[in-house]
């Protein structure tokens, strides 16, 4: 492992550590490989390595096996001290491809002073719910970790692009690369720019700089200067009735909270309270 001197926050793909023989293993033969708890040998030393170069960590996901014996694709994250911050276990499962339990909890994360980060995995990012979800929890960044080894990471591209300019927020799609993965990783803005991607499927290493103010700008100004989607629903609407949720949208309730780090100039008139 090597950390550019300048990053702050170095991420890896799906299963990253976990993928070396997969395709050849029973069930089994992987977990058994693989699967620890996350405090585990493995999760120890990832702190170390969090520690010893000073940065926030995400090294892709791990295999999970939690106390009661079941088996997760997890994504970890840790800070510069070597503090396990967070971990969310994939809602959204590959299946019938994915053996392993699905996850039931939505989560993001503070990085102080620079911004709240929400975390997806691969297939969690062709369910739109979930990154609106990350949005409306505060998220200004999602970081998607992927392990796509198939032609499926093509339209994977737009449906990351849409992510971004639905939510106004930044998407980091980091795939892996041959020949476990196809590669294509990128990141795109607020506005749906992609400020840098991998051209192929070849190993690589994309840096680049996430400046966390321009998510509320987007909001404030709006996409293209004309698309204010978290301001459609005001606070006179009556509820939209969602049947497929079982549930509706309260127009009060349809803005994200915004960060306190949101410059003044930057804030919406409405007076809207800090998350």
């Amino acid at each position: 492992m090597h950390s550019p001197s300048a990053a702050e926050m170095v991420v890896y793909p799906e299963l990253h550590l976990c993928s070396l023989g997969m395709e050849s293993m029973s069930q089994e033969e992987y977990y058994a490989a693989y699967a620890e708890p996350l405090d585990g040998p493995r999760g120890q030393r990832l702190a170390e390595l969090a520690r010893e170069f000073g940065i926030w960590l995400i090294p892709g996901t791990v295999l999970e096996r939690a106390s009661d014996g079941r088996v997760y694709n997890t994504a970890v994250v840790y800070d510069p001290q070597g503090k396990l911050v967070t971990s969310y276990r994939k809602i959204f499962t590959w299946r019938p491809y994915e053996p392993m339990c699905v996850g039931r909890e939505f989560v993001v994360f503070d990085m102080p002073g620079k911004g709240r980060i929400g975390l997806s995995i691969c297939y969690d990012a062709w369910y739109p719910e979930l990154s609106r979800h990350l949005a409306w929890m505060g998220a200004e960044l999602i970081v998607n970790l992927v392990q796509t080894p198939t032609t499926g990471r093509i339209p994977e591209v737009p449906i990351n692009v849409a992510n971004a300019i639905v939510n106004q927020v930044w998407v980091a799609s980091v795939n892996g690369a041959a020949p476990t993965a196809f590669g294509k990783s990128l990141l795109i803005d607020p506005e749906g720019n992609i400020r840098v991607e991998s051209g192929g499927m070849e190993t690589c290493t994309l840096l680049s700089i996430i400046d966390f103010n321009q998510v509320s700008a987007a909001r404030r100004f709006g996409t293209n200067g004309d698309s204010w989607p978290w301001e459609h629903f005001q606070e006179g609407d009556s509820p939209l009735a969602l049947p497929l949720y079982n549930g509706h949208i309260a127009p009060p309730r349809w803005q994200p909270m915004l960060p306190p780090e949101t410059p003044e100039a930057l804030r919406p008139a409405d007076g809207r309270s800090e998350r």
